[in-house]
C-alpha cells in the first residue's frame, strides 16, 4: 500500500475538473523539473464503476489480463474487521467481481509470483492460489505491526514495508526477518533488476548492499505511497493525498497529477510498462483510474 498513517494512505472525485490532465501535468513540470527539456503528462484512459471496496492497491496479471485489486472495505485502513477483500478488474476498466477473495482484514499492497497472489494484511501475509482465488495460507509475520507493501524479487523472495512499525520485512521459504529497521515510515517498495528502492520520510531511497540508503529524491509530500520503474531509471511515485510524481533518472520530478482539490486520492498504484498505463486506486471514492504515461 502505502499508509504511515490514516490521515496519509501504502488510499477521493477527479480533479481534471477545472482542467484536463496534460495541462496540470505540463504546469506542474515545469514547476519542478531542473533542467530537464523532457515533459510527460497523463492521458486519461478510463474509471471504473464505484462498486470498489475503499481500494489501496492494483496489481497487474498481465498473463491472465486483469487487474487485482485490495479492498480496505472501511474508513479505518489498520483496523481487523473480516471485511477486507480482493477485487478483479478487467484492462478495459470493467469490475469483473468487486470481492473475488473474502475473508482478509484490512489488505493493502499486492504482490505476485508462480502462480500466487500475496496480500499485505495488518500483521499477516495472505497468500492466495490465483487459479482457484482460494486464500492458501495466512502467515504471521513476527513483530509486524501494519504491513503495508510489497514488493517481489526474481526469485520469489518478498520485501514487506511496515509503516507504523518504521521497518521492512524479507520473507523467503515461510520465514520472515527484519530487513531494513528504524526507518521513519516506510511505505512503498520496488525491484528493478538486483536493485531494490523504497518510499520513507517522503523521499525516495535505494538501498545499498550494506543496508545503508542513498537518496534518489525528495519532496515527496503528502504521504508517499506507490512506487512503480517505467522506464530505465526512470520511475512514477503516487502520495496517498492526492499527487503523482515523474521520476527522471537525474532525480529530478515532475508533477503529473494534483487531485487533492477534489479530495480525490492516489493510493498503491500498479503500472503496465507494455501500454504506460498507471493504474490509481481512488481510495474512499472507491474506483481505478488509468492514465496513459506519454
Amino acid at each position: 500500500m502505502k499508509i504511515t498513517t490514516f490521515f496519509f494512505l501504502a488510499a477521493s472525485p477527479i480533479l481534471f475538473s477545472a482542467c484536463n490532465s496534460s495541462q496540470t501535468s505540463e504546469s506542474a513540470a515545469d514547476s519542478t523539473s531542473t533542467g530537464d527539456s523532457t515533459k510527460h503528462e497523463l492521458v486519461l484512459k478510463w474509471e471504473t464503476d464505484s462498486s470498489l471496496k475503499v481500494p489501496e492497491s492494483v496489481l497487474l496479471d498481465r498473463q491472465n489480463k486483469v487487474l487485482y485489486v485490495s479492498n480496505i472495505d472501511g474508513q479505518d485502513p489498520w483496523k481487523a474487521d473480516g471485511k477486507g477483500s480482493i477485487g478483479k478488474v478487467d484492462l478495459d476498466g470493467k469490475v469483473i467481481s468487486a470481492e473475488w477473495v473474502t475473508g482478509l482484514e484490512s489488505p493493502k499492497g499486492l504482490g505476485m509470483f508462480n502462480g500466487k497472489l500475496y496480500a499485505a494484511d495488518l500483521t499477516n501475509l495472505v497468500i492466495i492460489d490465483i487459479a482457484s482465488g482460494k486464500i492458501e495460507q495466512k502467515v504471521p509475520i513476527a513483530g509486524a505491526v501494519g504491513l503495508n507493501d510489497i514488493a517481489v524479487d526474481g526469485q520469489g523472495v518478498l520485501y514487506i514495508s511496515d509503516s507504523p512499525g518504521k521497518r521492512v520485512f524479507r520473507f523467503e521459504k515461510g520465514k520472515s526477518e527484519v530487513f531494513l529497521d528504524n526507518l521513519n515510515g516506510p511505505n512503498g517498495l520496488f525491484i528493478n533488476g538486483t536493485d531494490i528502492f523504497v518510499l520513507d520520510n517522503q523521499a525516495m531511497h535505494k538501498v545499498n548492499a550494506d543496508r545503508t540508503l542513498t537518496k534518489i529524491t525528495d519532496g515527496l509530500d503528502g504521504n508517499a505511497d506507490g512506487l512503480e520503474n517505467v522506464i530505465g531509471s526512470d520511475y512514477i511515485i503516487s502520495c496517498w493525498e492526492g499527487l503523482i510524481w515523474y521520476i527522471n533518472a537525474d532525480g529530478t520530478k515532475e508533477m503529473l497529477l494534483d487531485t487533492r482539490a477534489a479530495q480525490k486520492n492516489t493510493a498503491d498504484i500498479g503500472f503496465d510498462k507494455e501500454t504506460k498505463t498507471v493504474y490509481v486506486p481512488t481510495f474512499f471514492k472507491n474506483t481505478i483510474v488509468a492514465y496513459e504515461v506519454k
